[in-house]
């Protein structure tokens, strides 16, 4: 091999491993894969039909501040509904999400766009859809990591390996994470704290139980 070839070769190999890098999930790097011990995970939070759970919100979305409350209710098995109003009472969006598909009953022109409603409506799959299949389980300094496949993305759930409590969703594409959900000063499944945060668009949900 001449030296010319061979410089080509070398920068060839370094090309393929830098792309090979680019891809590796940085939710999975550090995590170790362990026997699978359940075949569903569920979600506790926002699981009860008799409870209204009533959060002071704040939605951060491309630029734009909407602040007011947000109440979440299970009303029947794979059935809730999302009304996020003012706190004078003015509807800003009231949805519901039945059976994995989604129902708009009003939204306020300012979110009425197509991308935005989308979003939102994923977002709020991943925070309340209860039952998930497990399709790997991973071990990671004192968590234990569900992964769950979801249409073409993957949601990773975060369990404390002591208090078996959720405290972390991580939705990815194959390559990239895109959404984050944090759970913060959990009594009883109730998450008194809920952030969303969106890795590759200006979204952030924030959410604290009043």
């Amino acid at each position: 091999m001449t030296q010319k070839r061979h410089i080509k070769f070398i920068l060839i190999s370094l090309l393929i491993l830098l792309g090979l890098s680019s891809c590796t999930l940085s939710t999975t790097k550090d995590l170790v894969e362990t026997n699978i011990t359940k075949t569903i995970f569920t979600n506790p939070y926002f699981s009860d039909t008799t409870k209204d759970y009533v959060y002071k919100a704040n939605i951060e979305v491309y630029g734009k501040h909407l602040g007011g409350l947000m109440i979440i209710k299970k009303t029947a098995n794979k059935h809730h509904r999302v009304v996020f109003a003012t706190e004078f009472g003015s509807k800003i969006l009231d949805m519901e999400l039945i059976n994995d598909t989604f129902k708009i009953n009003f939204v306020l022109d300012e979110l009425n766009k197509k991308i935005i409603l989308n979003t939102l409506k994923k977002d709020f799959k991943i925070l309340l859809q209860e039952n998930h299949s497990i399709e790997k389980t991973y071990s990671n300094d004192g968590a234990i990591v569900y992964q769950s496949q979801v249409d073409k993305r993957t949601n990773f759930f975060f369990v404390n390996d002591c208090s078996r409590e959720l405290k972390k969703i991580v939705n990815t594409s194959k390559t990239k994470e895109k959404v984050v959900v944090t759970f913060d000063t959990i009594e009883k499944s109730l998450a008194k704290e809920v952030s969303i945060n969106h890795k590759n668009i200006k979204l952030k949900i924030e959410l604290r139980h009043l």
